[in-house]
């Protein structure tokens, strides 16, 4: 509780200290303190000068005053001449009678610096002693007036020094003291006068200022108030207009630039909202860097393509992004903007090949001002291109072996070996197994074809798998039987093991088609199978599948080549392959039926240690209330 107490005094505190900083530093009090400061100069320098003026006239007119009057001075001088008792009587009496309020005291010294009269009754004493005042010796001596003003623990003073001539000699001097007291005071007096006007004026002007720089700064505070609202993307508001003179000139063009903004905002939002649903859509990826060559623009495609965050690409070197190394800089990317390939996850089963194209990015003055990369991905038309290629090649290669057999034979027989009866067969024996198998081939190249282009259109049925299996293997069981009963000397005895169990599995399939697939796999089963050697055929299902496997007890298949088993024409021994009467296209068929029947097949096998099968098809379990509808 005390802490939320003192965290709210700290924030007013804090919002005072804030509010006093912002009034001081607006544009309305520093044009109020201008004014003032302005008006309180002037008043100043009027003042000051005033002042010095009216004391400068105080003391002339005071010294005026205080001057003695020539008649006076004239006696002074002849009582000087005459240097008789009776002279200092008559000095004494003519300054003792001599009337000035402003004069406290007048001394008559001669020209041996003797005093010889006083107006002061109480420095009667100092009649006929030296005077001391070395002022009093320099006017005797120059024959020069001296005034000057004085001060000291009684006040200031003027005192006034004239020098007595009678012709060009120099008789003495009359020292003139007058008290400057009611000068200094009216002088005082009328400083303070002035200073409470002036005062006053700065009081007065102060309040106008206040109104002055209000009127003055409220359009322009509106211009402040209206510019941060733009700058907030806030263009509702208009300034208000309230003179026509150049603050109401610039609210008026401040409007008209609020308006041509918003319109140009939305624009450039609605360009840029296009921008990102089509960056966003693309199926290409794209890639905007900056004159450098360094990432600023990522749109999701690329980051896919690259498996690589927005953020950790932005600003990096566009060539380090696309994983090209030291061979290639962003600025030769972007000079020589030539296409290439990039390869994504190379070696691995995300493997990518990429195409990226260059495209300059420039100003209206030509400025290069970045790059933009597309990425498309042709990796499924790479590989297409090389299937079709290695198929072209499969195809041409398969079928010249047997038509060379073929023509060579039939030139043998041609040349007279049709007229031997041993040689005869056998050569016409083995055109016919060749010409059975292009026949086969061919049939088979036949089904692939309709298959990729979707014109072998499936007929499923409901069936127990268990029961279809089963049948299938009852075939071959039969045919085990009549060769042994046949007892051909170049039958291979094999042995079929069940697994089947006793479920009943119902699925939806073509059962032409699918007796085509485990017809094909049972065969290489037996074909790479030992001599007396067991094929286990189990069937297992779980919650959404059923799973088939043949397992065989032959040399297996390379781990290399596991992966490989399913393209067409592959084998992993091709010469016994080829001597057995394969295609090469079986697997490959079995791969496409099983693949359309929403399933999947894969192989496992070690070398040495036989092969296995598996084939996963979709399985909904049925309930045992489930009816079926009569026919």
């Amino acid at each position: 509780m005390k802490k939320d107490k003192k965290a709210r005094k700290e924030k007013v505190k804090k919002e005072k200290t804030n509010l006093l900083k912002r009034a001081v530093s607006s544009i309305q009090t520093k044009i109020a303190l201008i004014f003032m400061l302005l008006l309180l100069a002037t008043i100043e320098i009027i003042g000051a000068y005033f002042t010095r003026q009216m004391e400068q006239t105080s003391i002339n007119n005071f010294q005026t005053t205080i001057q003695l009057q020539s008649i006076v001075t004239d006696q002074l001088t002849a009582q000087l001449v005459k240097n008789d008792k009776s002279a200092d009587r008559k000095m004494n009496q003519i300054i003792t009678d001599y009337s000035n309020d402003a004069i406290s005291e007048i001394q008559v010294v001669d020209s041996k610096n003797v005093i010889r009269a006083v107006s002061n009754l109480n420095d009667k004493n100092r009649v006929g002693q030296l005077s001391n005042n070395g002022d009093i010796r320099e006017v005797i001596n120059s024959g020069q007036q001296k005034t000057q003003v004085t001060s000291d623990q009684e006040g200031s003073f003027m005192v006034q020094i004239v020098p007595l001539t009678s012709g060009t000699n120099i008789v003495g001097a009359v020292y003139v003291r007058a008290s400057m007291a009611d000068v200094f005071n009216n002088l005082r007096n009328i400083s303070m006068m002035f200073l409470t006007a002036s005062l006053l004026a700065v009081v007065v002007a102060a309040i106008a200022s206040i109104f002055i720089s209000r009127a003055i700064t409220r359009p322009i505070e509106e211009l402040r108030q209206q510019a941060i609202q733009v700058a907030n993307g806030d263009y509702s508001t208009q300034v208000k207009i309230y003179s026509n003179d150049e603050l109401g000139q610039l609210g008026a063009a401040f409007n008209t630039l609020s308006v041509k903004i918003e319109r140009s905002n939305e624009q450039s939002e609605s360009e840029r909202r296009r921008l990102d649903s089509v960056l966003s859509h693309m199926t290409d990826g794209v890639i905007a860097t900056d004159r450098h060559g360094n990432v600023s623009i990522m749109n999701q495609m690329a980051q896919d393509f690259l498996d690589v965050k927005a953020e950790d690409a932005i600003k990096k070197p566009i060539s380090q992004v696309l994983g090209l190394g030291e061979d290639y800089t962003s600025q030769d990317l972007i000079s020589n903007q030539s296409d290439m390939q990039v390869t994504v996850n190379a070696g691995t089963d995300d493997e990518m090949i990429l195409h990226a194209s260059f495209t300059l990015i420039k100003r209206v003055t030509g400025f290069v001002s970045g790059a933009v990369c597309v990425l498309h991905d042709v990796t499924e038309q790479i590989k297409n291109e090389d299937e079709q290629r290695q198929f072209v090649s499969n195809v041409s290669h398969e079928l010249r072996t047997p038509l060379t057999s073929v023509r060579a034979y039939i030139e043998a027989l041609n040349e007279g070996a049709w007229k031997d009866p041993e040689i005869a067969p056998q050569f016409l024996d083995v055109t016919q197994k060749e010409t059975e198998r292009m026949i086969r081939m061919v049939n088979d190249l036949l089904v692939l074809s309709r298959m990729d282009r979707g014109a072998t259109k499936l007929e499923p049925e409901w069936v127990n798998f268990t029961d279809f299996v089963s049948h299938l293997l009852n075939r071959f069981d039969m045919i085990v039987e009549h060769d042994q009963g046949e007892a051909q000397s170049d039958t291979k005895e094999y042995v079929i093991k069940r697994d089947l169990g006793n479920q009943a599995l119902w699925v939806e399939i073509d059962t032409d088609q699918m007796m085509r697939v485990i017809d094909n796999i049972m065969n290489n089963a037996i074909k790479y199978s030992p001599d007396g050697g067991t094929i286990t055929v189990r069937l297992t299902q779980n919650q959404n599948q059923i799973l088939l496997s043949i397992s065989d007890q032959g040399l297996g298949i390379p781990r290399k080549d596991l992966g490989k088993i399913f393209d067409r024409f592959y084998r992993a021994d091709k010469a016994r392959s080829r001597a057995q009467g394969g295609t090469g296209l079986g697997l490959a068929i079995a791969k496409e039926i099983v693949t359309a029947h929403g399933g999947r097949i894969w192989a496992d096998s070690r070398e040495g240690h036989g092969s296995t099968f598996y084939i996963a098809l979709p399985y909904e379990p049925m309930d045992e209330e489930d009816e079926w509808d009569e026919v």
